[in-house]
C-alpha cells in the first residue's frame, strides 16, 4: 500500500472492471435475441453465458497464482487487449462454434481483470482509504449491468447485436490505451508456477482463515443475489414488478457506497459483511410474513449491498502481502462463479418442490450460513 491514495487511477481501474463485468452482461441482456441469430443452436446457446462462469470455477485460483507471477500490470493490460480483440471478432457474429471458442478466451480475460484490478487498487490505496476504494470496486458488476440495460440494449435494438459487441471491444481497447502509461509495476516472482504449486494454492486459500474468508462468505452472497433477481419476479405484485426488480441492484450499489462506507469508518469489513447477512435474514423472515411485499424486496437488495462492498474491502484488511491478496481475489472469482452457476438452478428446484415458502427459508438459511462462516473464521483468526 501507499501513503497517499491515487484516486484517479483507482477510478480508471474501476472503469476497467466495468468492461470485465460487461463480458458477462453483454450476452445476458440480449440473450433473448440469440435464437434468431443462431436458429439451429438450441440448448447450446446457454453455453454463451455459462462458459465464462465455468472457466472461473475451474481456473479462479489458478488465475490468482498466474497473475501474481506474470505481473499485475502486464496481466491487466493483456486481458484488456485480448478482451477487445474477442469483442471485435464477435461483432461480425461468427459461426456458433467460433463464438463459443471466443467466450473461452473471454473467460480468461475476465478472470485476469477481476484478479489484477482489485489487487492493484489495494496497492494504490492508503490504509485509511482502502475500505472505500475496494467498496467502490465491489459495485462494478451492478453498475455495468445497469449501463448495459440503459445504453447497451437500446444500442443493440437500433443498430444490431454486432454493434453492441463492437462497442464493447472499443471500450476495452480504450481502457488498455489509457491505463498503459499509468499503471505501476508491482514486484512479482517471474517463474512459471508448477501444477503442484497451483494445487497447493487451493489448499493455502481455503485452509487459511485470512486468505479464504472473503471467498467463503462470497459464495453465500452469490448463490443468493443473482438467483433472487431471477426467481423472485413471479412472487411480486405485477404492478410495479419491473420497477422493483430494476431498483434492487441499484439499491444494492447505493447502500454499499453510502451506509457501507460509513460503517467501514468505525468497524471492520467482516463486521459489515456479517451485519449485512443478518439484516438479510431478518428481511427474508419478514417476507415469509408478508409475501412479495415490494418494500421488503428493496430492503433485501440494500442489505445484500452491504455484503457486496465490504467483502472486497475485507481482502485488504485480512491480507497484508500482495501475493496473498491475489490469491484471495482468485478465490473470490472461483466462489463467485460457483455461486452464480448453482444459485438459480437451486432456487428453481426448491420452488418446484416447496413453492414460495421454501424459497424464503432457503434464502434465510443461506444468509445465516454466510454470517456463521465469517464468525467462525474470525474466531479462528483470534486464536492464531
Amino acid at each position: 500500500m501507499t501513503s497517499k491514495t491515487n484516486w484517479p487511477l483507482v477510478w480508471l481501474l474501476w472503469a476497467a472492471g466495468l468492461g470485465a463485468a460487461a463480458q458477462y452482461g453483454k450476452i445476458s441482456v440480449i440473450f433473448d435475441w440469440l435464437p434468431a441469430l443462431y436458429p439451429d443452436a438450441g440448448a447450446a446457446l446457454g453455453f454463451l453465458v455459462s462458459l465464462v462462469g465455468v472457466l472461473g470455477i475451474v481456473l479462479g485460483v489458478v488465475a490468482g497464482v498466474v497473475v501474481a507471477r506474470i505481473g499485475y500490470r502486464r496481466a491487466l493490460l493483456a486481458a484488456l487487449v485480448a478482451g477487445a480483440g474477442v469483442s471485435v471478432l464477435q461483432s461480425v457474429l461468427p459461426s456458433l462454434p467460433v463464438f463459443l471458442a471466443s467466450r473461452v478466451i473471454e473467460g480468461a480475460s475476465h478472470l485476469a481483470i477481476v484478479v489484477a484490478a482489485p489487487t492493484l487498487i489495494a496497492e494504490l490505496s492508503a490504509p485509511k482509504d482502502a475500505p472505500r476504494s475496494l467498496t467502490l470496486w465491489g459495485t462494478f458488476f451492478g453498475v455495468a449491468f445497469a449501463l448495459l440495460a440503459w445504453l447497451g440494449v437500446p444500442l443493440a435494438d437500433r443498430y444490431g447485436v454486432g454493434v453492441l459487441m463492437g462497442a464493447h471491444g472499443i471500450y476495452m481497447a480504450m481502457m488498455a490505451v489509457i491505463l498503459w502509461p499509468r499503471l505501476p509495476t508491482v514486484v512479482t516472482t517471474p517463474e512459471t508456477p508448477s501444477l503442484h504449486e497451483l494445487l497447493r494454492a487451493h489448499q493455502r486459500i481455503y485452509c487459511s482463515a485470512r486468505i479464504g474468508a472473503p471467498a467463503l462468505g462470497w459464495l453465500f452472497y452469490t448463490v443468493c443475489f443473482v438467483s433472487v433477481l431471477t426467481v423472485l419476479p413471479p412472487f411480486l405484485p405485477e404492478a410495479g414488478r419491473m420497477a422493483t426488480l430494476g431498483a434492487m441492484p441499484l439499491l444494492s450499489i447505493l447502500s454499499s457506497l453510502t451506509l457501507g462506507m460509513f460503517l467501514l469508518r468505525y468497524v471492520s469489513a467482516v463486521t459489515v459483511v456479517v451485519t449485512g447477512f443478518l439484516i438479510c435474514a431478518g428481511v427474508t423472515m419478514l417476507l415469509a410474513v408478508w409475501p412479495g411485499l415490494p418494500v421488503l424486496a428493496l430492503c433485501l437488495g440494500a442489505a445484500l449491498g452491504l455484503v457486496q462492498g465490504a467483502t472486497f474491502a475485507s481482502v485488504s484488511q485480512l491480507t497484508l502481502d500482495v501475493s496473498d491478496r491475489a490469491l484471495a481475489n482468485g478465490g473470490l472469482a472461483q466462489m463467485g462463479n460457483i455461486g452464480n452457476t448453482v444459485g438459480t438452478p437451486l432456487m428453481v428446484m426448491v420452488i418446484g418442490v416447496t413453492g414460495y415458502s421454501g424459497l424464503i427459508w432457503t434464502l434465510t438459511v443461506l444468509v445465516l450460513a454466510g454470517a456463521v462462516v465469517h464468525l467462525a473464521l474470525a474466531a479462528a483468526r483470534r486464536s492464531e
